[in-house]
């Protein structure tokens, strides 16, 4: 590109490391090549070569490396860091808007994908099903349907959300259609926004816990949900309840969920998302009975990984013509007219969902 006007650097992906594989920024030059955006790759082994090499960009695309408060801090001309993803953990967010920088993701392109992998998962654990596999190809043909016996039917019983954004939404759907009961917990949310789609508010937190016969988590990962459930939350359900995640692990305890598992504190999990990934091999999750787990892929279907990039180049390409994007993470970040840099004003709303 001649003389580009806008430079949008990214950290080059090491082999399969890049959330979207391999990428030649087909999508995301959809909306950046009209402006005359280039996309700059670079090699950056550590933070300082990374600040050496964006310090001038106007934009960031955060893939493949964490933007941290030191790096946002030297760059001088940065307006946005964009995010394929609905999750932003992986940006400094409160630095971004001292900074005056504004750090969007897309929050809804691919909320029936992650709804429809919890369904699967929440089911399959429900009903024991990879255990009912092994018993089938075991040969062990009659002890399945006695320990089935055991178990109530579906149809009655109380899901409990903690948190009630797009995904938690989507799932409620699918819940009700299997005759569940369903409560929420969601301190930013109004209780007519839950009761309007016939969903029960809930307004803290144990209490939810302690009615729930299946607890699945949907809060986005920030300060105040990091451990947001620990061991004193898993003591609080019953003991025949099954934990679902798939949001982001470190909102949970993971030591506290392997021993409230161990000690029989709840009954099962199904657990898309780890406090550290990619798992461990010898994380004691992976080798419990009771715990079903899939490799943090419930977003992935054919349509998330172009739609993602489309999108996100649309909004960094929104943000440096002057526009406000169509989704920010930090509202609080106000742009002036010149764009010359942008002065945040204090937030008074809450998490991102």
């Amino acid at each position: 590109m001649t003389n580009p006007k806008f430079k949008v650097v990214v950290q080059r992906p090491e082999g399969t490391k890049s959330l979207f594989g391999s990428n030649t920024y087909e999508m995301e030059r959809d909306a950046l090549d009209p402006i005359g955006a280039e996309i700059i790759e670079i090699d950056a082994a550590t933070e300082e070569e990374f600040v050496d090499a964006a310090r001038d960009a106007d934009a960031v695309i955060g893939h493949n490396r964490r933007i941290s408060e030191n790096i946002i801090a030297h760059l001088e001309r940065c307006r946005v860091i964009g995010l394929g993803s609905v999750g932003a953990d992986t940006v400094d967010v409160d630095a971004a808007t001292t900074h005056g920088i504004v750090v969007t993701n897309v929050p809804d392109i691919f909320i029936e994908e992650v709804a429809d992998h919890t369904m699967a998962m929440f089911l399959a654990a429900f009903r024991r099903l990879p255990e009912m596999h092994k018993m089938t190809i075991d040969g062990r043909w009659s002890d399945g349907r006695p320990l089935l016996s055991e178990f109530p039917r579906l149809w009655g019983q109380t899901i409990g959300l903690i948190s009630f954004g797009n995904v938690a939404k989507a799932v409620a759907r699918r819940c009700h259609a299997f005759g569940l009961r369903v409560v929420a917990y969601d301190p930013y949310l109004s209780e007519l926004e839950m009761s309007s789609v016939d969903v029960e508010p809930e307004s803290s937190l144990l209490p939810l816990l302690r009615r729930s016969d299946f607890v699945s988590m949907h809060a986005p990962l920030n300060s105040e949900t990091r451990h947001m459930l620990t061991t004193r939350h898993f003591e609080e359900m019953k003991q025949s309840a099954i934990f679902i995640n798939n949001g982001r692990g470190p909102t949970v305890d993971e030591l506290a969920l392997i021993e409230a598992l161990r000690g029989g504190q709840i009954s099962g999990a199904a657990l898309d998302v780890f406090e550290t990934e990619p798992v461990a091999a010898d994380n004691p999750l992976l080798s419990m009975d009771n715990v079903l787990c899939s490799p943090h892929v419930a977003s992935a279907s054919d349509r998330m990984r172009p739609e993602a990039l489309r999108r996100m180049g649309r909004e960094i390409a929104t943000v440096l013509t002057g526009r406000w994007p169509r989704s920010a993470v930090n509202p609080g970040v106000l742009p002036k007219t010149d764009l010359t840099r942008w002065q945040p004003y204090p937030q008074t709303r809450g998490p991102n969902r």
